[in-house]
């Protein structure tokens, strides 16, 4: 056993959906944020996923997230990546328990139409740094 604790890094997808749910709604945007596309597809919403990503230090995680954001228009879905990108880069401080330390873009947004259904889509990419938590802490 080694001398220092182990530590357990969040769930990056539940940390920034949690937080994008709150704030999209108080910025008057109240779509789903998921982490799988929602049967049956509403008009407009937004999926997070964790496509890699690297440990930063012993006790922080640097996950890299894509973000996709459907809309009825193309102006529509535009809008709402613009703004949940705006959001995330407010995402520092402590969320749902998780201090979060900075986001940096890491692909900045692009017109992306759904592939299976055409549907008006953008998305971008960010790597979010986050602080773990020590078991029996």
């Amino acid at each position: 056993m080694g001398t220092r604790p182990l530590v357990v890094m969040p769930d990056a997808v539940a940390v920034v959906t949690g937080y994008l749910r709150g704030a999209l709604r108080a910025h008057g945007q109240p779509v789903p944020v998921v982490s799988r596309i929602p049967s049956p597809r509403p008009p407009a919403f937004v999926r997070v996923q964790r496509i890699g990503g690297t440990q930063q230090t012993p006790v922080s995680d640097r996950p890299r997230l894509d973000v996709h954001c459907w809309g009825e228009s193309e102006t529509a879905a535009h809008d709402l990546a613009a703004l949940t990108r705006a959001l995330l880069g407010d995402i520092p401080g402590v969320r749902d328990g998780v201090t979060v330390y900075r986001v940096s873009e890491v692909g900045g947004p692009m017109w992306l139409p759904d592939d299976q259904t055409s549907a008006p889509r953008f998305a971008f990419a960010v790597e979010i740094h986050m602080r773990g938590r020590a078991l029996g802490a």
